[in-house]
């Protein structure tokens, strides 16, 4: 059929690289749109979320359920899975991951490796669709596209029957926290003040460094020596460059370490503890 010859021929062209508008690719920024649309033109169909028949996408996974999380040199693959329905089973499907206020405005996409999804029988109407999608921080990321992403997917019957959603699924892609922690001194004396310094940092996908991230609430966290479990001592926030510098006074053995909750576009991360020894 035209629509699955046209997903086939232009996805091969695409699929060995994972495709995205940073600025020195601005003659690349209509890819994944092109991709996208050429699918929809040989179906008939209109720009925006369309159907013909039956045809259902259901249980949307990407990447298990997880943010993707992309370090500053990060290149990671991960899988894309759906399930697609229609009366006279599934003939084929497909997805592109995107980025922006709306697909009409999409600034950045990924195609999948794949030419199509691999789709297997669940039973005569059902089957379950898998796609996997390679993400390079080294060239598809500007730290604008992180945050909330999107799942374009299609689908079509053996009926021709079809349906393509702009927005079957929504997920996060962060940028890659890291936090350090020391405390000092060490050991110390019961009762004396312990300094607890650090830093806050996280992914630039433009410089491909870790940057300080300043201004974000941190908290503060002790486990006595021989327990499993942190409590929360203080919050504070990061200052410039992302440092991190509190007070506590000693009062027995254990460790310390600072945690973050994260936000929409930078992911959680805790430090590994510092153990102080206090006489």
């Amino acid at each position: 059929m035209r629509i699955r010859a046209s997903v086939a021929a232009v996805t091969g062209a695409l699929a060995l690289s994972a495709l995205v508008v940073p600025a020195a690719q601005a003659d690349d920024s209509n890819t994944v749109s092109s991709f996208t649309r050429s699918v929809e033109t040989d179906a008939a169909v209109d720009p925006a979320d369309d159907v013909s028949g039956d045809t259902t996408i259901s249980n949307v996974v990407v990447n298990g359920g997880k943010a993707v999380i992309m370090g500053a040199t990060t290149k990671k693959t991960f899988t894309v899975s759906f399930t697609a329905t229609d009366d006279s089973g599934i003939e084929w499907a497909t997805a592109v991951l995107w980025h922006g206020s709306t697909f009409d405005n999409l600034d950045g996409g990924v195609v999948p490796n794949e030419e199509e999804a691999v789709c297997t029988k669940v039973n005569d109407t059902t089957s379950t669709c898998k796609h996997t999608f390679t993400v390079d921080a080294n060239y598809d990321l500007l730290n604008k596209h992180a945050g909330g992403w999107k799942v374009w997917a299609i689908a079509q019957g053996t009926d021709a029957d079809y349906l393509q959603k702009d927005n079957v699924k929504g997920f996060s892609l962060q940028r890659m926290s890291k936090l350090t922690v020391n405390a000092s001194p060490e050991p110390v004396v019961k009762g004396k003040t312990i300094t607890v310094t650090g830093a806050l940092t996280r992914a630039d996908w433009e410089s491909n460094k870790y940057v300080g991230l300043s201004g974000q609430s941190v908290v503060l966290q002790f486990r006595k020596a021989g327990t499993t479990n942190y409590t929360n001592v203080k919050g504070i926030k990061s200052t410039t460059g992302g440092a991190l510098k509190t007070t506590v006074t000693a009062s027995t053995d254990g460790y310390y370490r600072f945690t973050y909750a994260g936000i929409a576009s930078t992911a959680t991360v805790s430090a590994t503890g510092d153990y102080v020894d206090v006489k």
